[in-house]
């Protein structure tokens, strides 16, 4: 498979397929660097079925909540839901496209891909500074058969405006109550210590080439960059590593019909269940009610309705979960109230 997330540090991933026929058109997003990977490869696919093209920048979830709210894009694509106020206030509605994993990977030596096990109150440990060699007794209480080195640990986190910041730092706010209050859950949060890094794509090449290092990522990059995830144990206590299953199972409990009463403001957090990985997240995608340019618009929601009907194996090749069918269902309907949907 073709590779499709740059490891270069600070490099800002963009899509960009034109259409050929005069009849094509060309759709434009920007946002989440988490659902890049399967928007390309959807993208891909589908310029070849309907002749219309996507233009998509990989910019983090911050920059297209703002170029949405500028217009100068069809859709923005963001990890953080808006809140029901901020989409009136904006003329915006919004829909999740596709849930994935949220990951710590590191790079510590000896150290493979699921070999290290961590908890979510350690991590938070770890991202405020407090824990600093991977000896730590806290990490070998986790790992007693694993051999750690006595390295210092560099932390590597989002320098952008990040959905994929926003959940993972909701999470850690929700297990340590310390992290809760001195740091918070945001895009953008004051980090305690490490480096910054651009983008998925960023945070994923600065753990590749720093030895001792440890940031987290959509679950893609991390295969894509052959990069040493981490199994977590989760609320029950249990063990789990991040695949389709585990992510499928923390969002299986969904209410989707309240979700769209509620403008699909949804979280995967921290749930239930034996097999459920902790950090399971979903995108929405944000569009105008009314837009300037409703051929455009309607343009992006054929583009996800046609995801939505047959791109679940392309998604689930990428470590993606297909949004079920009953939430496919309320999200279609609720285009209805999108003047020029067509739907």
């Amino acid at each position: 498979m073709r590779k499709l997330v740059s490891a270069a540090v600070g490099a800002i991933a963009t899509l960009a397929i034109t259409a050929s026929a005069a009849s094509a058109l060309e759709i434009t997003g920007a946002g989440s660097s988490f659902v890049f990977p399967i928007l390309s490869k959807w993208a891909s696919t589908y310029k070849g079925v309907s002749g219309d093209g996507l233009n998509y920048q990989s910019i983090g979830s911050g920059g297209g909540i703002a170029q949405i709210k500028a217009k100068t894009v069809t859709f923005g694509a963001t990890d953080k839901p808006l809140s029901s106020k901020e989409l009136a206030a904006a003329g915006l509605t919004q829909f999740p496209v596709v849930i994935g994993g949220i990951v710590p990977v590191v790079n510590v030596p000896g150290v493979k891909p699921g070999q290290l096990t961590l908890d979510g109150a350690t991590i938070a440990l770890i991202f405020q500074g407090k824990v600093t060699r991977w000896d730590d007794a806290a990490i070998k209480k986790l790992n007693p058969s694993v051999a750690l080195p006595s390295k210092a640990i560099a932390v590597v986190h989002r320098s952008d405006g990040s959905g994929t910041t926003y959940q993972f730092s909701s999470y850690l706010s929700r297990i340590s109550n310390d992290w809760k209050n001195n740091v918070g859950a945001d895009t953008a949060i004051d980090w305690p210590v490490g480096i910054g890094a651009k983008g998925n794509e960023g945070v994923a090449g600065n753990v590749a080439q720093v030895s001792g290092s440890i940031g987290y990522v959509e679950y893609a990059y991390a295969k894509q960059n052959h990069l040493s995830y981490v199994k977590m144990i989760n609320k029950a206590g249990q063990t789990v590593e991040p695949t389709v299953d585990t992510f499928k199972t923390a969002a299986s409990s969904a209410d989707w019909g309240s979700a769209a009463k509620n403008d699909f403001v949804i979280l995967f957090l921290d749930q239930p269940g034996p097999t459920a990985w902790p950090i399971t997240a979903t995108t929405f995608a944000l569009v105008y009610k009314q837009p300037g340019d409703q051929a455009a618009t309607a343009a992006a929601l054929k583009f996800f309705k046609w995801g939505f009907q047959n791109g679940g194996p392309a998604a689930v090749s990428l470590d993606y979960v297909p949004l079920p069918d009953n939430a496919v269902q309320v999200i279609e309907a609720s285009w209805k109230g999108i003047q020029g949907s067509g739907m």
